[in-house]
């Protein structure tokens, strides 16, 4: 896909319900810099307009007739790949398992279906698509798919104990992890941790920007990608090992004393609320050294400065590497700051989680 040269965003608009259509269709042409070229009801509608149109981005409804917004997405990303948005009106389990697969097929987010009432869903779907119509797809389609696969493959001995920050004597300091991650992240999420087995001796605490009640969607399909157990995070709860913690909708996600779970409606960090920021700064705050921040693919700068403070506090920091996020934000401002210990892909960053579950080196 070529970089989008500056001009109108050139949207198709998928949707087998005529007044969604029609809404988001006024939605858009009230912006000047935003143009739907084409409509369609089904999946089917999506891969033809696609070819036919080349639009710099797809709005698509998940559930539809003939063929869903996962099979669709599935067919443009092998296809003609394009940046696809997801939207629903639905957030029944059938249709959280279908967006989040969809999402893994490298759909790069989801949000609600707009409403006359709720103007800020409006305004959110206008700044979501003028974001996702940069995003470079092309090179990640076959990333995210393989990466998927790849997930339980042997750990490449050879490249992690080259990697001599991550001694085993420094990783034996480690006593819990904090991720953060945006757009592309449930994906990355389900790869850097679907190696790990339920018996892992540590807790892993993610602040994932996700558009409000999606939450617990994400929690029950990474439950199913993952050994882990997943809960949304709880006010009050004592970290567990073996546990992925998932910041709930608009709580700041931050660890206390004791290890105790600290949710708070802190001011959001740039409109975000989940921030990394405040994960990460708590961990430096109470942990110091004995933890490990790791910043992966997303949007912005958010976790950056939280990133800074654990790393100054002598704690690991990871940051994605380029070719292997969806949008490559994040983790560039960690390396762009000097704040990233190592930059790697994600594989090596499921390899080095692995290497806490086998601290010798040695896979099981």
């Amino acid at each position: 896909m070529k970089k989008r040269e500056r001009g109108a965003i050139n949207i198709v608009v998928i949707d087998d319900s005529a007044a969604s259509r029609n809404l988001l269709l006024g939605l858009f042409q009230s912006s000047s810099d935003l143009q739907v070229v084409g409509t369609g009801y089904n999946g089917m509608d999506a891969i033809s307009l696609v070819k036919r149109l080349h639009p710099d981005v797809v709005i698509m409804d998940i559930t539809m007739p003939k063929l869903d917004g996962l099979e669709a997405t599935k067919r443009i990303m092998r296809e003609a790949p394009t940046p696809i948005v997801l939207i629903t009106g639905s957030k029944t389990p059938q249709n959280m398992e279908l967006t989040f697969k969809a999402m893994r097929a490298g759909a790069l987010t989801v949000i609600n279906k707009p409403s006359l009432n709720d103007p800020e869903t409006c305004r959110n779907i206008v700044q979501t698509v003028r974001l996702m119509a940069d995003v470079p797809v092309i090179h990640h389609w076959r990333t995210r798919e393989e990466s998927g696969k790849s997930s339980n493959t042997p750990i490449n001995q050879e490249l992690l104990e080259s990697l001599d920050f991550l001694m085993n004597e420094r990783l034996s300091d480690i006593k819990v992890v904090g991720i953060a991650a945006s757009t592309g992240g449930p994906s990355a999420l389900a790869t850097v941790l679907g190696g790990l087995p339920k018996e892992f001796p540590l807790p892993i605490l993610a602040v994932q920007h996700i558009t409000e009640g999606f939450a617990g969607g994400l929690a029950t399909w990474l439950s199913k990608q993952i050994h882990l157990e997943v809960r949304i995070a709880v006010h009050g709860e004592k970290l567990r090992s073996g546990v992925l913690y998932l910041a709930p909708d608009d709580y700041h996600l931050q660890v206390g004393t004791l290890g105790i779970i600290e949710l708070s409606k802190d001011l959001p960090y740039k409109g975000l609320r989940p921030s990394a920021n405040n994960l990460f700064n708590s961990l430096a705050r109470i942990y110091g050294h004995h933890a490990m921040g790791i910043v992966l693919t997303g949007m912005g700068d958010d976790g950056a400065l939280g990133a800074a403070a654990l790393y100054n506090s002598r704690g690991i920091i990871i940051a994605q590497d380029e070719q292997s996020s969806v949008v490559y934000g994040m983790p560039r401002e960690v390396k762009v700051r000097n704040t990233a210990n190592q930059v790697l892909d994600l594989g090596q960053i499921a390899g080095i989680l692995n290497r806490f579950t086998h601290p010798s080196g040695s896979p099981a």
